[in-house]
Order: structure tokens, then sequence, then C-alpha cells
């Protein structure tokens, strides 16, 4: 710290100390101002200018320093000035003395926070910068902190100090001329009596309601300025409109019908969306078939000393889309219209804040919700466009195996898809830019399947940054040329897969026309309620994040289609604690809460402790026991802060830490619940117990040493 810092710290810090050292908060209570206000009324009036610059400058100095009293020094400027003298001296010390707190907070803190919390203070720096003035004015308006705090953490902020007096001077004057009006009926009281007064009974009055007041004149105005230019419908078609009928859409649609609200939901190509169509269901399809693949060619494993195995790639695909088409009914048209949504196939396009237009034809709602989703992401790449790339969506179309399939990306979509082909028999080589595959995920994690895919003979190339792609004189093979650790390597390719994760679609439906906020992840920006910056319009799902999974988009589709149709009654904000998620490998991986690497970075202290499924019954059973059991907990404490476990059925195991997590049960719970044996489902209470092993009561443990060594006699 500066010597100009430390000398005003000392300073401040010494002035508050002599503040209560002295014992001068006496004078800043009720009780002191009525028993002193005849004598100070009377010396008021004698020295009136006098008395009004030391008022102001005990004021400036109570606010400045963030003193408490500053509610008896508004009530004081009435007893003793009157309501207009009062309110103007009031209004400008209060100001001033906030301004001065929040200068000082800036000069003292902002610098060592921000070095040390930069990088989580990004975001609330662009929400000051956009719409700082307009927050804070609702915040003096509608104290949901107090002043003093409000001063010193926008000090932290980069709001102009301008901006931050005049605003802080405007939403503080209507709170200001109540409490200064109840100053000057308090000086009126002579008796007990007096406080039935109507003047003084109104004045108090105001001070409970103003903050019910000043919340509706905040909403109002921003709404006027939210709304401003676009005319709302005297009469709506629907309660709800839902634009996009994937999991976020249907799962919005289904709520408000089962509350019997009228519903339309617009989608512009099929029903189901991605997870359907072209992610989750078809590729857990393939997945299926490739580890029957696996288990045939590590039969012996098991004992069995040949299992063959012939396929077709071709009928393999086409199980893949037999399956898509059996689950299709749950997200059918069909189901919808019986469940009594008014199911528009078309394009939509938000023509205003309560209309979608959808190929010409124009609906209204009172809510709208963009659940648009995401589209595979395709880089900028030379020589891309030459070639017909491969990406999530497009790969079902396939029946003629790639021979050399070359992925591009080593996060899930990557490595589920890189492993499924090469146990259908392509040579595959992956490309990931970071040093690791699933970079998002614990080091060991990472080790394990990096171990896993050289078994499979997939070509694991980490650290490679593509360059630019050479396409073969077909158009579709070619080779991607990748700068690695020891420079440039050319990657020879029958097929490309792109799989460098998904892009949320924000473009073609009217947004930027709108006006609706695109954040700096080119995600749609949503509140805690999934509100967009308009806010009878809500998002959820892959187009907002910040977890693109369909288990968190239907999670997120409840608390957009409640907070929609319940508004402005009710309204609830989105949970996002405990959030699973599960990659599809072989061995499957799944976590739930921080992963040890998280918890490092973050500093948050936490113990590790870890099972491993090569010593569980079922596991050694059934061939597969491999993997581990990794869970982190407060130090000292039996609090889950996280798991992770990888095994071939991670996915199904996680689900009891899920559990354990969402209702605050710790390890203790999970070592007392009885598991049937022998079944996998043991693991998690196996790493239970290791958990209690390395926290067992050692001083307990050697006094029952000892009481049984005596009872042995």
């Amino acid at each position: 710290m500066s010597r100009s810092r430390l000398a005003l710290l000392v300073v401040i810090a010494a002035a508050i100390g002599a503040f209560f050292a002295f014992d001068l908060d006496r004078f800043l209570t009720l009780e002191a101002l009525k028993a002193g206000r005849a004598a100070l009324a009377g010396w008021v009036e004698a020295n009136f200018v006098l008395a009004l610059v030391g008022y102001f400058a005990v004021y400036v100095a109570v606010t400045g320093l963030s003193l408490p009293g500053a509610a008896i020094m508004t009530l004081a400027g009435g007893a003793l000035f009157g309501l207009v003298t009062g309110s103007i001296v009031v209004s400008f010390a209060s100001s001033v003395g906030a301004t001065l707190a929040f200068l000082a907070s800036r000069f003292l803190f902002r610098d060592a926070v921000r070095a040390k919390f930069g990088q989580r203070l990004a975001a609330i720096d662009e929400g000051v910068r956009r719409d700082g003035a307009f927050y804070l004015f609702t915040l003096r308006l509608v104290p949901a902190f107090p002043f003093f705090l409000v001063n010193l953490l926008m000090g932290l902020t980069p709001i102009r100090t301008v901006t931050y007096y005049v605003v802080s001077q405007l939403g503080m004057l209507p709170a200001t001329v109540v409490f200064v009006y109840a100053g000057t009926q308090l000086a009126q009281l002579e008796s007990l009596s007096g406080i039935l007064s109507p003047g003084l009974l109104g004045a108090f009055a105001a001070i409970g309601v103003l903050p019910l007041l000043m919340r509706f004149v905040a909403n109002a105005l921003a709404a006027r300025r939210i709304y401003r230019g676009h005319r709302k419908p005297p009469r709506f078609d629907y309660n709800l409109v839902v634009v996009g009928a994937g999991s976020a859409g249907l799962v919005s649609a289904y709520i408000g019908a089962a509350v019997k609200a009228k519903v339309a939901l617009v989608e512009r190509h099929k029903m189901g969306g991605d997870c359907l169509n072209t992610g989750c269901v078809p590729s857990k399809a393939l997945i299926r078939a490739t580890r029957l693949l696996a288990e045939a060619r590590d039969s012996s494993k098991l004992g069995i000393r040949r299992v063959e195995a012939t396929f077709d790639f071709a009928e393999v695909m086409e199980r893949v889309q037999k399956v898509v088409a059996a689950v299709e009914p749950h997200d059918s048209v069909e189901r919808y219209t019986g469940l009594g949504v008014d199911c528009i196939q078309g394009a939509a396009r938000l023509v205003s804040p309560w209309e979608v237009e959808v190929d010409g034809r124009r609906i209204s709602a009172r809510s709208i919700i963009i659940a648009t989703g995401a589209r595979p992401l395709v880089p900028k790449l030379p020589g891309l466009d030459g070639i017909a790339y491969l990406t999530s969506d497009t790969l079902w179309d396939l029946r003629v195996q790639p021979r050399r399939l070359l992925v591009l990306g080593g996060g899930p979509i990557g490595c589920e898809l890189a492993l499924a082909f090469a146990r259908l028999g392509s040579r595959v080589t992956q490309v990931e830019m970071a040093p690791r595959l699933l970079p998002r995920e614990d080091e060991d994690v990472s080790a394990l399947l990096a171990k896993v895919f050289a078994h499979e003979g997939v070509d694991v190339r980490c650290g490679h940054r593509a360059v630019r792609v050479e396409p073969a004189a077909d158009g579709i093979g070619g080779a991607l040329v990748a700068e690695g650790p020891g420079g440039e390597v050319r990657l020879d390719f029958d097929r490309l897969l792109l799989a460098l994760g998904r892009t949320a679609n924000v473009s073609g439906f009217g947004l930027e026309e709108l006006g609706v906020r695109i954040g700096p992840r080119g995600t749609i920006e949503a509140d805690p309620l999934l509100r967009t910056n308009f806010p009878n319009i809500a998002v959820c799902g892959d187009v907002t994040g910040p977890y693109q999974f369909t288990h968190v988009s239907a999670h997120q589709a409840w608390y957009a289609a409640v907070n929609q149709l319940l508004a402005p009654f009710w309204s609830f904000r989105v949970d996002y604690r405990v959030i699973p998620w599960a990659t599809f490998t072989d061995p499957q991986v799944a976590r739930v809460g921080l992963s040890e690497a998280e918890a490092t970075a973050q500093g948050i202290a936490h113990e590790v402790t870890r099972y491993g499924i090569d010593d569980l019954d079922r596991a050694i059973a059934d061939g597969t026991a491999e993997g581990f059991v990794k869970v982190l907990t407060a130090p000292g404490k039996d609090t889950i802060l996280g798991a992770t476990i990888v095994h071939a059925e991670a996915g199904e195991l996680i689900a009891e830490y899920v559990m354990a997590m969402k209702h605050g049960l710790g390890m203790n719970r999970i070592l007392g619940t009885i598991h049937a044996y022998p079944t996998l489902m043991e693991a998690n209470k196996y790493a239970a117990g290791n958990w209690k092993r390395a926290h067992a009561p050692q001083a307990a443990l050697r006094w029952a040493q000892r009481f049984f060594a005596w009872r042995r006699g």
C-alpha cells in the first residue's frame, strides 16, 4: 500500500475510533434529539448561518465516514430548519458525504480488489458501464442495501464520479423529503398524546410505504426506458409464445399448457431439437453399438475364447435413425397438440417485445421465451470451405464408413465420437489445442482417458493448433496442417469431423433489431430470473448457457416458464448450485460440483478422498474394474463440494452424489445408507468409508484400545 493510501486509512480509522471512544454516538439518538431540541432550536434561530454550515459539515462527516446516525441527522434537519431548508441542506450534505465515501473506497481498495478478483469483476464492470447510472438510481430509490454499503461497493466499479454524485442526489431526494418532514412533525411533539397527531402519523406511514412506492416508481421508470418506442397490444393471442422446440422449448410449453395457459410453440425445423435429432439420442445409440463391438473383441477377459461380431456400417447408422424415430413421438407435434399447445411450423421473427411473426403471420403474447439452442462451432480455418466437413449435425447422414477420420476437438463430443469410430474400425486421429483431452476435468481423468484411447488405437495429438486445411481433389478428404510442440505436422484424412463445441443461435429472428442484448460469449444475456433486458422476454437452454446440457435446458425452462406466467406477482431465481454432467466415453466421466483443479484455482479449501473401482467386487465380476471415485469435502467436515467418477457406468453412479449435494447430505449419510451387494453403487459407500477412516477420532481410538486391553485382564 502506498504512503498516501496508508495515511488516509490511518486518518479515517482515527476519526472513526475517536467517534466511538468519546461516545459521540450518544448524541445521534432520537432521545438526545428530543431532549435537546428546544435548546438547539433557540441557538439555531440566533446563529442561523453558522448552524447551517456546522450541520452541513457534521452531516458530511457522518456519511463520509459511514458512521451510524444519518437517519437521526435527517430528522434533526427537519426539526431545526424546517421542510424546505432542511430538505435542501440534507440532500446536498448526504450526496457530498456519499461521494466522499465512494472516493475513499475507490482510492483505498479498488486496485487491491481488482488485482485479486479482476477476472470475476469483468462482467460486473460491463454491466456498470452499460446500466450503472440506472442501477444506482434504483438502489437509491429502493434501498435494497444500506446506503453506506452502496457507497463503498460502487467505489470498486468504473462508474464516473460525476454520475455517482448526480444520480445519488436525485435518487435519495424522495426519502430525504419524507424523513425531513417526519423531523418537522417531531419538532411539534410536546407530549405522548402528540404521537397521535395526523401529521406525525402520516410522516411515519410515508416512511413505511416509501420503499414500496419507490419500487413501483423504479419499475415504472425501467419499463418506460426499456419499452420506449414499442406499443403494447391491448390484448394478447397467447399467454406464452415459445420460440424453439428443443429440450428447453418443449419443457417451457409443457409447463404453460399444464397450468392451462394458452401457449404457442414455434419451430422452423424438427421437434425435439438437437438432442433428439443430432445430439444425445443418436450419439448414445451409436456408442451402444460400438460398445458391443468392444465387448466382443475383449470377450477373453470374461473367459469366452472368441466372439465374432460382423457389421455393416450403413446398417449401424440406420439403426441409429430407428432409435431417433422410436423416441420421436415423445417430442412430436401430435403429443404437444394433445397437451393443448398450438404447434406452429415456420421461421419465427420477433417484431416487438410482445409479437412474433411466423412466415407472415403475426401472433402476440404477454410473454415470449427464446429457446433457439445452439449449433456446432465452425472455425475460420483457411481451406476449410474447400471440403465437405462433418459436424455433430451432419455426421448422421454418413452411410460409408471413413477409412481415416480426423476429429478436431478434444472435448466431450470429440472424445465420444473419436472412440466410437475407432471401435468401428476407422483410423482415427484426434487433434486438441489444449495439453490434454477433456481439459475441463482433472488431470488424472485426462490421463486415464488418454491411456484408454491409446489402447483403442486413437492417435491423440494434444497441444496441436490447427493452422489450415489442404483439400484433396475430391473435395471431401485432404490434410490438416497443425502446429505442435515439434513444429508443423501434416495429418491426412478421408473425412474431417469438427467437434469444437457449440455456438448459440442468436441471429436471424429479430433479436438484433429489437435490441435484445447478446453477451460477450455470444449468448443471450439473462438475469437470475432468466429474463432478458426486456422483462417479458425470457430465455433458456443452450442459447443462453452457461451450461450447454439438455438436462440444464429443461431445468432452466421450469424457471423461465413459471417466472413469466406468474409475473409480476411471484418469481424464482434459477438454481445452478448442483449441476451434474457426463461424458459417455468408455469409461464414462461424470462430475457434479467442483473438480480438484477448480477448487485449487478458486482458492477453496478442500480435502480429497479417492476410492479405486478396481477394488470393487461387482466391477471385478463384470470385467469393468477400471476407474475411480474422487470426492472433495470441506476440511474437517463431511460436506461434499464435488465428486468425479470415472467408470463404465459413471453417469449412473454420480446420481447419489447429486442427490446428496442437492439436499445437504454429507459423507456420513452416504456411509450410513445400506447399498445392495454386489452392486456398482457400493463404490460411493466405500469412498465414504475411506473418508471416515481418514477422519477417525484418533484420541478416542487410543482410549478404546486401552479400554479393551483392560477388559482382557
